[in-house]
């Protein structure tokens, strides 16, 4: 986490104002980049993920050759070379964009899932419709577009799937903010209807839905409702990484800063949340893992302890921020290279032996995930050492 000042330099940025640049979508994604950028003076990243508290047993004979390691796994019913993906990211601003385009063709060459920023701007501006053309860029790998769940209850869902099918993309993840929105100077504050209106759009969506949270998590009771709804994957999208909240508030007043620092531990951990999920068979495939993941050895973690892919935001934005589409490719190999090394070293020669893999567990974590399964009605043990 950044040590710097919760109040960012000097008063952080200016007052949102309610003038009509104030309001405009594009500011306010430049904004939200710009935070997040800016690790010197706004601290966005609040406690951890509950990961560090797990850890492989290391097999000092592990029977096993690099040559025999196979990274390779499926998503959205294609062929990816690593159990990742590159989680939706800002959109609507022209830094968006150029980082955007940057994250798909890394993605590209390293056969890895990327998601695009919101496409809800693109029935306000349908000229910058070149500006998600990501599958022009990313051809042989999975590319989603990405929705709030408040404009999926509002929108026309036939617009949205002609614009799916414009956009070429492979699903679509619907993201639930509500935290976010509640400290957004003009963000929504009415969540009433969006399950009801999820369940009419997987209904009918021409592709694989994902649901995902943004930086609190998604708890195991309503994780087993959206599967049940025909949802293809939960994001469980947990804390322990970027917290919107706090993004939010330096965009506002120093009194909304102020009840943005009561957030900071808000939420469910995201190695917490995998840890409940352990033992439900039929979550088996459908969960993703993102929230604060931020190394190889976390996205090897987040697999052993049930997850079907792992998500990254964060770390890609500053990537492409740094260098370009080069330094996110960088990246990725170190991910691929750390995933690679624990497999062998844990004597797994694959992604389902991976997660089958034995892990070891802290008695914290196993207090957390079983206070965790209690506070939601899912009282059966752990598994594992």
């Amino acid at each position: 986490m950044s040590t710097a000042s919760s109040n960012g330099p000097a008063g952080g940025l200016r007052p949102h104002s309610d003038t009509a640049e104030g309001n405009a979508l594009g500011t306010r994604k430049s904004e939200h980049l710009e935070i997040c950028l800016d690790e010197q003076h706004y601290a966005v990243e609040t406690h951890s993920t509950g990961l560090e508290a797990v850890s492989f047993l290391h097999q000092a004979l592990p029977e096993a050759a690099d040559e025999e390691i196979s990274t390779a796994t499926e998503f959205l019913g294609h062929s990816i070379r690593l159990p990742m993906f590159i989680s939706s990211m800002t959109g609507g601003s022209e830094a968006g964009y150029r980082a955007n385009k940057d994250l798909a063709r890394a993605a590209q060459t390293t056969g890895i899932p990327v998601g695009m920023g919101s496409i809800r701007i693109l029935f306000r501006r349908p000229e910058v419709l070149d500006h998600f053309a990501l599958k022009k860029i990313a051809p042989d790998v999975p590319v989603f577009a990405n929705l709030g769940g408040v404009q999926a209850r509002e929108m026309n869902h036939r617009e949205v799937f002609e614009m799916l099918r414009r956009l070429e993309v492979q699903g679509i993840a619907i993201h639930l903010n509500p935290g976010q929105e509640l400290f957004q100077p003009d963000g929504d504050r009415d969540f009433r209807g969006v399950f009801a209106a999820l369940v009419r759009f997987v209904e009918q969506c021409p592709v694989p839905v994902i649901v995902k949270e943004t930086g609190f998590g998604i708890d195991p009771r309503l994780l087993r409702r959206l599967l049940n709804a025909g949802v293809a994957y939960v994001d469980l999208a947990g804390s322990g990484g970027t917290n919107w909240v706090q993004v939010e508030a330096y965009r506002s007043t120093a009194q909304e800063r102020a009840a943005a620092e009561e957030f900071q531990h808000w939420g469910f951990r995201t190695g917490i949340l995998l840890g409940a999920l352990e033992p439900l068979p039929d979550t088996a495939g459908r969960v993703l893992a993102s929230g604060g993941l931020r190394t190889g050895l976390d996205m090897a973690k987040a697999v052993a302890l049930g997850a079907h892919a792992a998500g990254y935001a964060l770390p890609f934005i500053r990537a492409v921020h740094a260098g370009g589409a080069e330094q996110a490719v960088e990246l990725i190999g170190r991910y691929h290279k750390v995933l690679r090394t624990v497999m062998l070293l844990s004597g797994c020669r694959s992604i389902a032996e991976l997660r089958n893999g034995r892990l070891q567990r802290t008695a914290s974590f196993r207090q957390a995930v079983a206070d965790l399964r209690t506070a939601v009605g899912f009282d059966s043990p752990i598994s594992g050492v």
